[in-house]
Order: C-alpha cells, then sequence, then structure tokens
C-alpha cells in the first residue's frame, strides 16, 4: 500500500508539472493505457452500435424448399420487420428436412456472432385451428418478451435474438415471446386489444406462427467461415445433466 501511495504521487506531481501539448500526449497516452486495461466481452463489441439503427435482415432458405418451408419464411419475413438502412444486420437460413421446418440459424453482421438453433412442433398462421380469429399481421414493430433467460448463455442468447427486432412504438399492440422452459425457447405471437378499462378486458389473440426452439451452437463470426471460434456448443455428454438448465432457470 505505501510503495502504490508512492507511485501515484510522482504521478500526480509529474502530471502537474506538464505544460501544453506534453500535459495533453500523456494524458492521452494514459487514457488509452486505462481503456485496454478495462475488460470488454465480445458482446459489447459485436452490438455496440446496434440501437444506432433499426435492423435489417435478409432471410434465405436451403437448396429447393418444398411449398411448406417457403411458406414458413414468408410468414418469418413479416415477422421480422426490415430496417430502412442500406446495410443488412443479420442473416436467418431456415432449414428443413421432408418438408418441415427444422433449423434456424442467426448471424449478425458483419462480424458475428452466429447461433445455430433446432426447430420443433412448428404450426404456421395457415394451421392454426381458429382461422377466424387470426387476421393480418400487423406492420406495427412488436413489444419483446424474454422470459427466464436469468444465466450468461441465457441473456446471451436474448441480445441475439432481441437485435433482430426495430424499437417498437409504446403504443404498439403487437407481441412476440420468447419464454425459455428447460432450455427450449417457446415462440408465440400475440395481438392485444383493449375493450375497456380493466385489466380483464385485455383481448390477447394468437396470430401466429408458433415454434420450439434450441439452442445447440454459437460461434463467434459467420455462418460461412469454418474457422471461426465456437464460444459455446451442445454435446452429448450434456444430456446426463437433466437439472442443469443452460439458459436459465
Amino acid at each position: 500500500m505505501l510503495r502504490r501511495n508512492i507511485r501515484l504521487r510522482r504521478e500526480y506531481l509529474y502530471r502537474k508539472s506538464l505544460e501544453g501539448k506534453e500535459r495533453l500526449l500523456y494524458e492521452k497516452k494514459r487514457k488509452i493505457r486505462e481503456a485496454l486495461q478495462v475488460p470488454k466481452s465480445h458482446i459489447d463489441d459485436e452490438y455496440a452500435n446496434a440501437t444506432e439503427r433499426d435492423p435489417k435482415i435478409i432471410l434465405t432458405t436451403s437448396r429447393d424448399p418444398s411449398a411448406p418451408l417457403v411458406q414458413f419464411v414468408q410468414v418469418l419475413a413479416e415477422i421480422i420487420e426490415t430496417g430502412r438502412s442500406h446495410e443488412f444486420t443479420d442473416v436467418i437460413l431456415v432449414h428443413e428436412h421432408r418438408g418441415v421446418p427444422d433449423g434456424l440459424i442467426i448471424s449478425h453482421l458483419p462480424f458475428g456472432p452466429t447461433a445455430y438453433f433446432t426447430l420443433s412442433n412448428v404450426v404456421t398462421r395457415h394451421a392454426i385451428k381458429d382461422k377466424k380469429s387470426v387476421g393480418k399481421i400487423s406492420q406495427a414493430y412488436p413489444h419483446l418478451i424474454f422470459d427466464k433467460f436469468t444465466t450468461k448463455l441465457g441473456e446471451r442468447t436474448a441480445n441475439i435474438l432481441k437485435h433482430l427486432f426495430p424499437v417498437p412504438k409504446p403504443d404498439t399492440k403487437r407481441i412476440i415471446t420468447f419464454a425459455n422452459h428447460s432450455d427450449y425457447i417457446l415462440f408465440r405471437h400475440h395481438m392485444c386489444e383493449k375493450n375497456g378499462n380493466r385489466p380483464q378486458d385485455i383481448d390477447v389473440k394468437e396470430i401466429g406462427p408458433r415454434f420450439e426452439m434450441q439452442l445447440y451452437r454459437i460461434t463467434l463470426g459467420t455462418m460461412e467461415q469454418d474457422a471461426a471460434q465456437t464460444e459455446w456448443v451442445y454435446r452429448p455428454y450434456m444430456n446426463t445433466t437433466k437439472k442443469r438448465q443452460f439458459l436459465g432457470d
């Protein structure tokens, strides 16, 4: 402690003795040195400028998609609103197996990260039983709800998903929910109508689609980079850890 105080005192006296350009140069070097000593995560670097402009998404599929997959992608394209800028912020790739969507890849541009998900229990808007209540999808930006993404990996996943959507207006009636249940992410899409002043007067309608996602890999690059560093991957031996929840409690 005594040596530290002596060193700090010497630095203070040295800074005080400097004048003009020499002092400005010293302060600049000192700030750079302090900035380099502060640990920063890749999350700060990748999404540092995400709030400066709305996201713009390019959505594609695997080769020769079937009619159900094309229909599913069209619905996703309506949900994820494109931004007004000329540069794309994310690429979404949808996979299928025998006409059923079974995989989703989200790659953030220009440097990553890329998240890989499996898809299951996919129900398109056209397959919802109550077709009378399913109207046209609103073009308003949706409010987002993230439930039980409490771990660092859960926060990382939620951060990747939320930056696919622009900032909504406070009075929008469109809601998209990502709910974590035992590491399965339940996707739901609703519209809310207020018919009175009481809380029970709010009418909530599911307009679809609905599906479940499961994260199995995150890399620190874009999807075409085979040598990208793996940040997290789901291993086969993790199946035995039934009580452990990776995304949240």
